[in-house]
């Protein structure tokens, strides 16, 4: 479909159609800053190295936050008077940019959109760009919770992921964020080139001694089209071994209080991040900046869009109105699919009613497959539940497709 923005595409995603949605889901927002000291050779996401990895400067970073502003003054006919539950930064490396940066993006956020009170604002960082007091400065900015991909505190697992810090380094940005943030987010991966499973045990050690209120913890996957895809690194761990690091992540957390929420997810009581909560119930976000998506609902239909994914070309479109570089309304058939893709990595699952509220369609559309999940054991037998079993936690892509 051909991408339009203002008033007039409003008119059109207003008319009849095969879709009724009683009532609009939450609306978080989503701001992609793409730059990044050195691309990860095991990273997918739209980040591009910033001139041969040098700092962001601020004339590069004024630009940008510009096209921000005119990507988000195009938007704001789509999502007029809806009230925004939690804003998340992310990249790239987002904390390339100085907290006078981010202070000024989320004036520009708070000038054009009703932020509701106590809205979540995430920011993502990285160990490689911390310097002290810089997270204080996120904070001051308006920053409630701060993200760090930390990785792994390990030097040599570390090199081997390509990352641009130490582990002194990691330990340093931790210890400042527990100081600047009630509610920061560790990420850890595991899974990596010739670790074992005492090398996990360290890790966890060192990350859990800093008692931070999330944990998110990721399988090294070797994704298409990055250099690990085509150079893949030696010794990585058998599905066994694997297997064996999941349940010792599971089994640390929950001694330290820590419940796994969602498939990658353990936070303390209070701690969940309603960002991630809000996609994973389907709710709505609007994607700004380069190559960000979008997920739209309106009474009748539901909208996806994605904005242009090189910087430089982003930033052209965006002065011009035209952001957005293409866009499709979800195809009835497509919903029970998306929304399971989605509902079925929280622990809890959701009701039965969110199905219906979330896509407009009747239970009947989802029927075949609950039955099949339940005479497989993978979903609950609570008739007005969608959750999966501990069987259906494991097997979650087999689950998943039961939908398709």
């Amino acid at each position: 479909m051909n991408p339009q923005q203002g008033p007039e595409r409003l008119v059109q995603l207003m008319r009849p159609g095969t879709l009724n949605l009683a009532a609009l889901p939450p609306l978080s927002v989503y701001v992609h800053l793409p730059w990044c000291l050195r691309k990860c050779p095991y990273c997918d996401f739209n980040s591009h190295e910033f001139r041969g990895g040098r700092e962001l400067d601020r004339d590069s970073a004024r630009a940008y936050l510009e096209a921000l502003r005119a990507d988000l003054e195009a938007a704001l006919p789509l999502i007029w008077g809806r009230p925004v539950v939690s804003v998340f930064i992310g990249g790239g490396t987002p904390s390339l940019f100085a907290p006078e940066q981010i202070a000024e993006l989320l004036s520009d956020l708070r000038a054009r959109l009703p932020l509701e009170p106590g809205c979540e604002i995430t920011l993502e960082a990285n160990p490689g760009t911390f310097e002290r007091d810089r997270f204080a400065g996120f904070a001051q900015a308006g920053v409630t919770r701060l993200s760090i991909g930390v990785q792994s505190f390990a030097d040599d697992k570390l090199q081997a992921l390509g990352r641009v810090h130490s582990g002194a380094q990691a330990r340093a940005a931790v210890d400042e964020a527990a100081r600047a943030f009630a509610t920061f987010n560790l990420d850890l991966m595991y899974a990596l080139p010739g670790q074992t499973l005492a090398d996990l045990r360290e890790d966890l050690a060192v990350a859990l001694g800093f008692a931070p209120p999330h944990l998110s913890v990721y399988h090294l996957t070797l994704e298409p089209n990055t250099v690990f895809a085509s150079r893949p690194p030696r010794d990585l761990p058998d599905a066994d071994l694997a297997s064996e690091m999941l349940d010792l992540i599971t089994e640390r957390t929950a001694a330290q209080g820590m419940a796994r929420y969602e498939v990658s997810a353990y936070a303390r009581d209070g701690h969940r991040c309603t960002h991630n909560l809000n996609y994973w119930q389907f709710g709505d976000y609007l994607g700004l900046g380069a190559g960000a998506h979008s997920k739209l609902s309106f009474a009748h239909r539901i909208l996806r869009q994605v904005r242009w994914r090189e910087p430089a070309a982003y930033m052209a479109q965006a002065a011009q109105g035209r952001a957005v570089s293409n866009e499709h309304e979800v195809a009835r058939g497509d919903l029970p699919f998306e929304f399971m893709l989605n509902a079925l990595r929280l622990r809890e699952g959701l009701p039965l009613t969110a199905f219906l509220e979330r896509t407009g369609l009747p239970p009947s559309s989802i029927a075949k497959g609950l039955a099949a999940g339940r005479a497989k054991g993978l979903l609950t037998d609570d008739p007005a539940r969608i959750q999966a079993t501990p069987r259906g936690f494991d097997f979650l892509s087999d689950l998943q497709g039961l939908f398709l």
